[in-house]
């Protein structure tokens, strides 16, 4: 899509992360909490439940698939304002 909206990390995060919370798979403590982009895709990070030895847990899984969900759903949508606020 040529025409994406520009938005800013901080906007972006908070559209990110009620879709997070009104989604179907949502767990308690599941949020994004950062936003970058490489080649027009917009990458989401944040809590990934990992054990006490750093392994991933069933938890891992679901948040790896909403981050996946987010970054089709807003990619196509938006790009990072490079401008500083």
């Amino acid at each position: 899509m040529a025409n994406k909206v520009e938005i800013s990390i901080n906007e972006l995060l908070m559209i990110a992360n009620q879709i997070i919370q009104d989604h179907k798979d949502y767990i308690e403590g599941m949020r994004a909490t950062s936003v970058t982009e490489k080649d027009g895709v917009l990458i989401f990070k944040g809590e990934y439940f990992l054990d006490e030895d750093g392994l991933p847990t069933a938890k891992t899984t679901a948040v790896f698939n909403m981050f996946k969900f987010l970054a089709h759903k807003l990619s196509p949508e938006f790009t990072l304002s490079t401008l500083l606020v």
